[in-house]
């Protein structure tokens, strides 16, 4: 939470700061799951294949027919895996970088690693908030928060906890 302490003006103070649900962390790690699973169908396919086609040199058990696979479809296996741990890494990223929160005055949402994003809105501005949430976001308890300002559109939140609460949040900020 360094950018929004720091960015805080006189008389300002925070009120109510969003943080990413754990469902998010799960489904990142989901990504490095599904690299995994579709680098093994290649690998398993490829050696159920090779093995119908009679294209082995003699008769291997599966996992010593790997050898004898295409170095394309090693390849292919290997970037599925790089790539569902590509994907797990930016997310990582995204849920370390990212700063929301609710001050007396404004809604700050800050993104960004070295490129720094930040989206403001002015409490006084805010037409209207919605919660955007799935059945499993009922479930567990995370959903995502769309606000709409006077003249600046809608800004959608990214997935966080006890968004009915960041909302309320919103509001108790905007009575103050």
């Amino acid at each position: 939470m360094l950018y929004v302490e720091q960015s805080l003006g006189a008389n300002e103070e925070l009120v109510h700061v969003g943080k990413f649900h754990w469902m998010y962390t799960v489904h990142s790690f989901m990504a490095i799951l599904w690299g995994i699973v579709i680098s093994l169908m290649i690998v398993v396919g490829g050696v159920i294949v090779y093995k119908q086609m009679g294209w082995f040199p003699r008769e291997l058990p599966t996992f010593e027919g790997v050898q004898y696979l295409h170095p394309g479809m090693r390849i292919a296996a290997f970037i599925a895996f790089v790539l569902g741990l590509l994907s797990f890494a930016q997310m990582m990223v995204v849920k370390a970088t990212t700063e929301i929160a609710i001050t007396n005055q404004r809604l700050v949402y800050k993104r960004g690693l070295v490129a720094r994003q930040v989206g403001e809105m002015s409490i006084d501005r805010i037409e209207g908030v919605n919660v955007l949430q799935t059945i499993l976001g009922r479930l567990f308890d995370y959903g995502r928060i769309a606000v709409r300002g006077m003249g600046i559109g809608e800004v959608i939140l990214p997935p966080i906890e006890n968004p009915i609460a960041f909302r309320q949040a919103i509001e108790r900020a905007r009575s103050i």
